[in-house]
């Protein structure tokens, strides 16, 4: 009798388990690297928790917040002995990698730390119903997962987005939450942008003046750049700036969502909001205002000034203190030559550099690889590496420069050519500040061009002429969302979703993974989850 029990268990959790495949796809974004999903489901709603002792604290504040989470949601507390969420610390697995395996009545999760876990987590949070993501009650909902294996790992170690709170100023809370929508989509840098002409946005302890002065600019630009409608007269970002201890917070919060911050300092042109607090600093003395519009400015700091270097290291200095990352982005991008070729200390700082002009670059070109090469000793001096836009390629690139790839992918490519790390963001497919749509009436004001999620989801880092030596060298994918004509949260929000789901998978996914119309079948399952979480978002791919 207790045979023939034994024999009718067996049979019952086979049942609910079939290891016949019935398909290999889930409605999740980015979409897994392996799937395989099976007859059978496993109820979630009040499954136990169990975690992995070995996890670090951060790995287990994960698996605690989203027991909380489904406990609340589906209205029923996580006390069942019957079906268990099982999270294992499985040394094998790399920092990002992670498994799930889903059987009758056991879901386990295998990772090697606190990103796989977190990965993990995301990937069944979007299989769950929405309200999993706020804890709201739905007992009426289907709390079940289906029976499955997953494994998965992203294709790219670097998967980026940037933010720029110097054109407009974001405060910590948006910042938070553009975090956590980043952590949705498994990115795991944020770019933040802190410094330019229009507004210095970071404390520097030393340097008061820089945000007392530095972010405060008197007017702004009305309407579109080129419109020239004049300017509003109205000062802006006054108070507008992070503190050190709030860098620090939203640095912490970044860590426990498996997400690094790169801060960039624009240097040495995008100055002027530090050669208004400091016109000696600049080539003709000034004065000097924070600017109200925008582009690309003449006046720059003046190189061929020691005392300029020395500013330029003591803020350096405090970036590295406060910021952990492995590495620090110092611009480099459009800078113009004009008043180095006029300017006195500039011209004898070329002669004593004995820099020339050649047939591929001007002595002023050679004279910003000097101050590069010098930031980026300098830097690493402080253990840090330095990123720069692709400009940075004109004249000498510094010996352990990243190539972040902006005008193109060319960039990109010269820099793996010469051995150098890149990271690929065109700005053809990958700048969230252009139009999605051509009915430019229709929407809000943006810098210009049209880049709609079909396109993001095109773009593809390797040529088919790279060599696998070159490939890599790139470190991945980055987006760039600059802030010229974004005034609010909600608006920075439009500008951003649903395209960070496309660059997400152009991120994570393997060429062969990537399906657009699969995509667009799971963006509804997205869709609902940025209704739940209140974020505003384009509507154009949701339209039949």
């Amino acid at each position: 009798m207790r045979k023939t029990a034994i024999l009718i268990a067996v049979a019952i959790v086979s049942m609910a388990c079939s290891k016949e495949v019935v398909r290999n796809q889930v409605e999740v974004i980015p979409q897994p690297a392996s799937v395989e999903v099976y007859e059978g489901t496993f109820d979630a709603a009040g499954a136990a928790f169990k975690a992995d002792e070995d996890f670090c604290q951060l790995a287990k504040d994960a698996i605690a917040e989203f027991e909380a989470d489904l406990a609340g949601a589906s209205a029923k507390a996580s006390a069942s002995a019957d079906t268990r969420f099982i999270f294992e610390k499985d040394g094998g697995l790399g920092e990002e990698e992670y498994s799930i395996e889903v059987c009758g009545k056991k879901a386990v999760i295998r990772a090697a730390g606190l990103k796989g876990v977190f990965y993990a987590i995301q990937t069944l949070r979007q299989m769950l119903p929405a309200e999993v993501y706020t804890g709201a009650a739905a007992p009426e909902a289907d709390w079940t997962l289906p029976c499955m294996k997953i494994q998965d790992k992203p294709r790219f170690g670097y998967r980026g987005m940037h933010l720029d709170v110097s054109r407009h100023f974001f405060d910590i809370n948006e910042v938070k939450k553009y975090i956590d929508i980043m952590a949705i989509h498994k990115l795991n840098v944020l770019h933040w942008h802190l410094t330019d002409d229009q507004g210095w946005r970071l404390e520097i302890k030393k340097y008061p003046q820089l945000t007392q002065t530095g972010a405060v600019r008197k007017q702004t630009i009305i309407g579109h750049g080129r419109d020239r409608k004049g300017y509003d007269n109205t000062p802006y970002g006054e108070g507008c700036f992070f503190t050190q201890d709030q860098v620090k917070e939203v640095i912490a919060y970044a860590a426990a969502r498996g997400i690094e911050i790169i801060p960039e300092i624009d240097l040495p042109g995008h100055m002027l909001a530090a050669l208004a607090c400091f016109p000696e600093l600049g080539c003709t003395g000034g004065p000097y205002e924070v600017w109200g519009r925008w582009g690309i400015a003449d006046d720059v700091l003046c190189v061929g000034k020691e005392e300029t270097m020395k500013f330029l290291e003591d803020v350096l200095a405090e970036v590295a203190d406060l910021f952990p990352s492995e590495y620090v982005h110092i611009g480099g991008d459009e800078c113009p030559k004009v008043r180095w070729e006029e300017c006195p200390h500039c011209q004898a700082k070329i002669a004593e550099l004995g820099l020339k002009d050649d047939d591929r670059h001007k002595a002023e070109h050679y004279l910003q690889s000097y101050v590069t090469n010098r930031m980026e000793q300098f830097l690493s001096t402080k253990g840090k590496k330095i990123i720069g836009w692709d400009e940075i390629l004109e004249g000498e690139i510094a010996p352990n420069a990243t190539v972040m790839s902006w005008r193109g992918v060319e960039g990109g490519l010269e820099a793996v050519r010469m051995g150098h790390d890149a990271i690929m963001v065109p700005y053809t497919h990958l700048y969230l500040d252009y139009y999605q749509s051509k009915d430019k009436a229709e929407e809000p004001l943006a810098i210009g061009g049209y880049i709609p999620v079909e396109l993001v989801y095109s773009f593809e880092p390797f040529t088919e002429e790279m060599t696998d030596q070159e490939k890599s060298h790139i470190l991945g994918i980055q987006a760039n969302l600059w802030t010229e004509y974004i005034t609010t949260d909600s608006y920075l929000e439009y500008m951003l979703l649903p395209r960070m789901s496309a660059l997400s998978e152009i991120q994570w996914c393997e060429p062969e993974n990537k399906d657009y119309d699969r995509f667009l079948g799971n963006m509804d399952n997205m869709a609902g989850i940025y209704d739940i979480l209140g974020y505003n978002y384009a509507k154009h791919i949701f339209v039949k």
